[in-house]
């Protein structure tokens, strides 16, 4: 991620922070971070994983896409890449994303918020996807529904795989 993005992503995790009267440090413990990364992150430093945007992004109760919407460009690491695509204000709350994995990659996802639901669209390549125990194995222009309160996969072979996920929010963990 470029610095302009760093900074953009660190202005918009203290904003969400401290509109909750929360310290740094009671954000930190909650999402397993340490007080020192967290510092850095909200002065536009660091080097943030997915997971721990994620886990920030979980425990302020807010989507993922409302950490990275104001960022605008694609974030990942270890061969993922994320792009926000969309964040509806419809309730429920769906959030559209844009999705490439590089070749034998694995990335194992941890669950979201209680109810939420994530279908994933195979655009090009193949991928195997969805809960860790039951996850489907899908080829181009197929799609796979999964509750995502759950650890799930995303894993593919020897080629890219692009993807669109579109995750659904249920309002205290209600399922659709």
């Amino acid at each position: 991620m470029d610095q302009l993005s760093l900074q953009t992503l660190g202005r918009q995790l203290q904003s969400l922070r401290m509109a909750r009267g929360w310290s740094l440090s009671r954000l930190a413990a909650a999402a397993g971070v340490a007080k020192s990364n967290l510092s850095r992150l909200e002065q536009g430093n660091g080097n943030p994983t997915l997971d721990t945007i994620w886990r920030l992004a979980g425990q302020l109760n807010v989507p993922f896409g409302t950490l990275v919407a104001p960022i605008g460009v694609p974030v990942g690491d270890e061969g993922v890449q994320v792009r926000l695509v969309d964040q509806g204000g419809d309730d429920p709350r769906v959030d559209a994303y844009w999705m490439s994995c590089a070749p034998n990659t694995t990335r194992v996802a941890e669950g979201h918020t209680p109810g939420t639901v994530e279908s994933v669209t195979v655009i090009s390549g193949q991928l195997e996807v969805g809960v860790t125990e039951h996850a489907r194995h899908l080829q181009a222009g197929q799609s796979h529904s999964f509750n995502a309160e759950n650890p799930h996969i995303y894993r593919t072979q020897d080629a890219w795989a692009t993807l669109l996920v579109t995750i659904v929010y249920q309002k205290d963990g209600e399922t659709p």
